[in-house]
């Protein structure tokens, strides 16, 4: 008996979960994962105390998936003077930045594949409105601020999904973060 352990059996580590993570996402957002099969292969990820145990999750998704893991990292939505809607199936960064200038974004993240257990959202609204619906069971954290703003987050550190980290400011502007029912309309926001 050595101390030598070969490659599967070393412990696994957050960002190797997060890595897992990302590319499972991907393969939902492109088809080759139904909803079911995404669930069930994350729960695993997240549980995985070995490299070992997160080589099958990934090992029959093509190549092209994984290299395009790494890209999910950073995302932008802007909305200069302008109304921008961004909903459904979509694949937001580990760091996203929302920001609203003399306009209106609305983004509903509850169809989003995110791409590892905690998500930041940059919040930034000069002038504009900004409103952001967040999956149901998520952990919403709030560490950003507001100047002669609205600044209203619902949900709170209570849920078992994705942790949401707030940040960023408004300015003149209004934020609204809620986590509401699946008839939460867009069009009536």
């Amino acid at each position: 008996m050595g101390y030598a352990q070969g490659v599967d059996e070393h412990r696994a580590s957050d960002a190797d979960r997060d890595h897992v993570a990302a590319i499972l996402g991907e393969a939902l957002a492109t088809g080759r994962l139904t909803s079911t099969e995404h669930a069930d292969r994350l729960e695993s990820a997240y549980s995985a105390q070995t490299m070992g145990e997160l080589v099958p999750l990934t090992k029959d998704l093509p190549e092209a998936t994984v290299r395009s893991a790494p890209q999910a990292k950073r995302h932008e939505v802007t909305a200069v003077f302008s109304k921008v809607v961004r909903g459904g199936r979509w694949v937001p960064g580990r760091h996203t930045e929302l920001r609203s200038v003399f306009g209106a974004l609305i983004v509903d993240l509850a169809d989003a594949v995110l791409p590892g257990r905690e998500v930041t959202l940059e919040l930034n609204s000069l002038f504009g409105k900004l409103i952001v619906r967040v999956p149901a069971n998520a952990v919403v954290i709030d560490e950003g601020s507001a100047l002669f703003s609205k600044r209203h987050v619902s949900g709170g550190e209570h849920g078992d999904g994705p942790i949401i980290r707030l940040t960023g400011r408004a300015t003149f502007g209004k934020i609204v973060v809620t986590r509401t029912a699946s008839d939460w309309n867009l069009r009536h926001a």
